[in-house]
């Protein structure tokens, strides 16, 4: 399925594209310089804004080579369709040494997702599982 996706380019950055066929997301560019000390976090503007059909949702997700080879990794990546500012992307840099963001690296991947609209409703009880209340890691090794 094809969905067309109207992108504004803001400041001469490159369009975001997919790397490959068949990719499931398409890369972010970074529109400006950046230091990223280790543990510190910074909002990187792409350049571009995005116009998400409703009924989708843009997720903004890390860089396999990127999180890989120097640990960094991406926070906060839910676009919202009816959002029309600028993408900026929250890194972290995890890792141990300084990293230099530059204009025009591909700094993320965003996929373009369908959404479904759940009815919250409150409730007195939920119905048991067998997890049930077993919190991360409770099936072991």
């Amino acid at each position: 399925m094809t969905l067309k996706i109207k992108i504004q380019k803001l400041n001469g950055i490159s369009m975001p594209k997919y790397a490959h066929e068949g990719d499931a997301g398409f890369d972010l560019y970074a529109a400006e310089d950046h230091i990223l000390s280790p543990m510190e976090s910074r909002l990187v503007a792409t350049g571009i804004k995005i116009e998400i059909p409703d009924g989708y949702v843009g997720l903004v997700w890390d860089r396999s080579g990127l999180a890989a080879r120097h640990s960094l990794h991406n926070l906060a990546g839910v676009i919202d369709s009816r959002y029309r500012g600028e993408i900026k992307v929250v890194m972290i840099n995890l890792g141990k040494e300084v990293f230099k963001v530059e204009k025009g690296m591909r700094i993320a991947q965003m996929l373009i997702q369908p959404i479904v609209s759940a009815e919250l409703v409150e409730a007195d009880s939920l119905n048991k599982t067998k997890r049930d209340e077993k919190g991360f890691g409770s099936t072991g090794l």
